[in-house]
């Protein structure tokens, strides 16, 4: 399935943080949102997931408008995976998961051969198996990043929406959760931190600052070092790395203003 914001801006408590967002995901693609904190990729990504109508303009799923979508049409299609799992209920693991089914039932039925089924495809995907008779709450932050993975993977959505899904990892986690998500074959929207993990698994990144798109396109064309330096204030440098070839950023914080090396008045 494909999504298209089109012309989306948002206001929160009065104030605009998104300016006319005009951005389309090709079916199948994975989108990296780049941006520093504050610069609207979580609101961005809210606009898709919650059906919530923006200030101006609309978001769209295969041309239909995703505020006229039925909340259960909408969780069908729309996994969602955010930064911060919950842990202040008692379920297992595996009864976390299970809420990703919810979608796919009637209400109150019980949960089927095929829901379990899944349940446990998507806890061993996720590399959560041995976990699923675990309380949540009693898992650490990794782990419990590990579970809402593995329930958006259960939600089984046409179209995944990650939200700073390798927050709390260790670096071998992260590069396992992308590797699974990029291997999936749906339409992949992530917000992220990590510039390299960006270049290194999405198709195209869109770079947003202060709520307005900066740049959009291959990562190779858009993470170059001027933009790196305008939008994070940091300097960067691209190196190749031996043996892959691939391309991959150093990053260097820039030097007071002023003093010998900073940009020039």
């Amino acid at each position: 399935m494909s999504v298209v914001f089109d012309a989306v801006s948002v206001e929160l408590g009065g104030r605009r943080v998104l300016h006319g967002i005009d951005l389309e995901v090709g079916e199948g693609r994975i989108l990296g949102l780049l941006g520093p904190n504050g610069s609207g990729k979580s609101t961005l990504l809210r606009t898709l997931f919650t059906g919530r109508r923006p200030h101006a303009g609309r978001v769209t799923i295969d041309g239909a408008d995703v505020a006229t979508l039925p909340p259960r049409t909408l969780a069908r299609t729309v996994a969602v995976m955010l930064q911060d799992a919950p842990s202040e209920f008692d379920l297992t693991v595996r009864e976390t998961v299970m809420v990703g089914r919810s979608p796919h039932r009637p209400p109150f039925s019980r949960d089927s051969a095929d829901d379990h089924r899944i349940v446990t495809e998507a806890l061993r995907t996720a590399d959560v198996l041995d976990l699923e008779h675990r309380l949540v709450r009693r898992l650490s932050g990794g782990q419990r990043q590990r579970v809402m993975l593995a329930r958006a993977l259960a939600q089984q959505g046409s179209i995944l929406v990650l939200d700073e899904p390798t927050n709390h990892l260790d670096i071998a986690h992260q590069l396992d959760l992308m590797r699974v998500v990029s291997g999936l074959g749906t339409t992949v929207i992530a917000a992220l931190h990590d510039l390299n993990i960006a270049a290194a698994f999405c198709d195209e990144v869109v770079v947003l600052d202060e709520g307005r798109l900066v740049a959009a396109g291959p990562p190779d064309a858009v993470l170059t070092p001027a933009l790196v330096a305008e939008v994070f204030h940091v300097t960067a440098r691209v190196a190749t790395e031996a043996g892959t070839g691939a391309r991959v950023l150093a990053f260097h914080p820039r030097p007071p203003h002023g003093s010998p090396g900073s940009d020039p008045v």
